[in-house]
């Protein structure tokens, strides 16, 4: 089958909210396609959606080996580890991300929540207070996020 076309079928079914069916779609794909960039950052998105966090941990990793320079993949593989319960891997491995990550406001909120989660509330309010300088819309999601509840008032 042509690569762009099964690509396509699989995000028509992960836009439908069908993850599962853009999985199995991708798993057409031969082994060499399914490695490529596209493939792959498809594939996360669905593990994701799919609340497959282990699996999208590692498929997020292996993009980040690939495009160590791409801080989004080191933002979405972080996240994944972090919903595996494995929140200690999921900031080390942020912090492990390109330069480029510092002016990144989910990068700061992502670590305002490791940090809080891990006891660490004093980073992990100047992270949050960072994020939403920089990205005041921030604001409302922190309000929500359990990971963020025993910071006490937002800054």
């Amino acid at each position: 089958m042509d690569f762009v076309r099964t690509l396509r079928s699989a995000l028509g079914w992960l836009e439908l909210g069908l993850p599962e069916e853009c999985l199995g779609e991708l798993a057409n794909l031969t082994p060499r396609e399914r490695m490529r960039r596209q493939a792959l950052e498809l594939k996360l998105f669905a593990e994701m959606r799919a609340l497959r966090w282990n699996a999208g941990a590692d498929t997020g990793r292996l993009l980040c080996m690939r495009e160590p320079k791409e801080p989004r993949f080191f933002i979405h593989a972080a996240y994944c580890l972090h919903e595996t319960g494995d929140t200690h891997a999921a900031r080390n491995w942020l912090m492990t991300g390109p330069s480029e990550l510092i002016e990144d406001p989910l990068f700061h909120y992502n670590l305002a929540c490791f940090n809080a989660v891990l006891g660490k509330n004093g980073q992990a309010r100047s992270h949050l207070k960072r994020a939403i300088s920089m990205d005041d819309s921030l604001r409302d999601l922190a309000q929500r996020d359990e990971d963020l509840a025993g910071l006490g008032p937002l800054p």
